[in-house]
């Protein structure tokens, strides 16, 4: 009757599943950005008529995947601050990291409402009889606020990937 769960007794590794989204959320950011994106480009796919509909479901998929890591790494960096299990140098890292971790989280929440609907909505065809052949000024400048967002997602993640790691080697 008084059996107690070995299960109950573990805790979550706030700092292994950190380090497990970030690594993967990253690195597969990387891919798509730096492999399939220059591919899809250097094959023309891009010019086709079906790609803005094809790239609003590959990349609102991603997108989702993105905002699931960022909220593992918001709750992460909250369940290590709750806990009080990893140790900071100082206040002000323990709070840019809860800030941070935030940021990351916003930044899949813009792709996913903001971004991806406008650059699908300004890359659709909708009079068949009419070839464009440049790509619209305003959808320029969404593509210069994907990369802001993108470089912002890459540091702000490096950065929080070198903080947990170093502080899960001091955890040990």
């Amino acid at each position: 009757m008084n059996a107690m769960s070995d299960r109950g007794l573990k805790s979550i590794s706030w700092s292994t599943v950190i380090l497990f989204a970030l690594g993967f959320w990253l690195s597969g950011s990387l891919i798509l950005d730096l492999l399939i994106l220059p591919s899809l480009w250097a094959s023309g796919m891009m010019n086709q008529a079906g790609f803005a509909s094809a790239g609003y479901t590959i990349f609102g998929m991603f997108n989702r995947l993105e905002l699931l890591c960022a909220a593992l790494v918001l709750t992460g960096f909250l369940g290590l601050r709750f806990c009080h299990l990893i140790s900071y140098a100082d206040l002000l890292q323990e709070r840019l990291s809860i800030i941070l971790s935030g940021l990351l989280v916003i930044i899949p929440l813009i792709y996913i409402y903001f971004l991806t609907p406008q650059m699908s909505g300004l890359g659709l065809q909708l009079n068949l009889f009419e070839t464009t052949s440049t790509m619209p000024a305003a959808m320029i400048s969404l593509h210069e606020g994907y990369w802001l967002l993108e470089v912002l997602k890459f540091v702000a993640g490096t950065t929080l990937l070198r903080w947990c790691y170093r502080s899960s080697c001091h955890l040990s």
